[in-house]
């Protein structure tokens, strides 16, 4: 199986960033993908703990929501929403905290609230869920998200998770901030000196000029920029059972 397009190509560059034994917190959407295609590929030990309190889920198939049944049958715990948010996030235990977003800044502050005014808006979005927390908290934080001048904006319409604050230097113990945003067209990072978030890689396909146009502020990008390695036939195969909501083998 080779072919594949610029979504594979977002959700496979996240779940590489998945390591064994991490203690991973999914959000719904592309993040949910990745992670569970991290599990069934190079990372199998990673551990998926979902906002519902589903500990170390092994789900079967792809779960439909934070509220899929599979999570709870399959994890070696199911607890409270207060213990999951203060024991498990609050306190630290979160090595990654995957997050999607509607918009997202050049200091990765994210929205998922509304677009528009706050009062009266044009679109009401799903809202903050557990991502506030998870965005505080959380070890690392990987954002998820496709590249457009839509969601990519100057300044956020609603703050619901903090980055690195309006002007990238109110960010404050005890989660590190952002420190990926992987896009269908790379990966941006955000720069140690001023946190503003740089395009670090590309995706195969893909030019600077291109990941310029689909973002609305004036882009920093790294001296130096790496190629991302396309997906591998066996990244690509669990990625379409994943979405046919096929089982994992055994």
């Amino acid at each position: 199986m080779s072919e594949w397009d610029s979504a594979d190509m977002m959700n496979v560059a996240a779940a590489r960033e998945l390591k064994n034994g991490d203690v991973c917190l999914v959000g719904v959407g592309p993040p949910n993908l990745a992670a569970n295609l991290a599990r069934r590929t190079h990372a199998p030990a990673c551990r998926l703990v979902y906002e519902s309190g589903a500990i170390d889920a092994k789900p079967r198939r792809l779960p439909l929501s934070i509220g899929d049944d599979d999570l709870a049958a399959t994890a070696t715990a199911v607890v409270s929403v207060p213990e999951m948010f203060n024991f498990w996030v609050g306190a630290g235990r979160i090595d990654v905290g995957f997050l999607g977003a509607a918009q997202i800044d050049r200091y990765g502050n994210i929205n998922t609230t509304v677009i528009g005014d706050h009062k009266d808006p044009t679109i009401r979005l799903p809202g903050a869920g557990g991502a506030p927390e998870i965005a505080s908290a959380a070890k690392r934080v990987i954002v998820i998200v496709k590249q457009s001048r839509r969601t990519f904006v100057e300044q956020v319409d609603f703050v619901t998770s903090v980055g690195y604050g309006p002007t990238g230097n109110e960010r404050q113990a005890p989660g590190a901030g952002p420190t990926l945003v992987i896009t269908d067209h790379g990966v941006l990072e955000p720069d140690p000196d001023t946190n503003e978030l740089t395009l670090t890689r590309l995706h195969p396909g893909i030019t600077v000029d291109q990941a310029r146009q689909a973002t609305g502020w004036d882009l920093k990008v790294a001296d130096s920029i790496e190629d991302v390695p396309p997906p591998t036939a066996t990244e690509l195969t669990e990625l379409h059972r994943l979405r046919d909501r096929e089982p994992a083998d055994g």
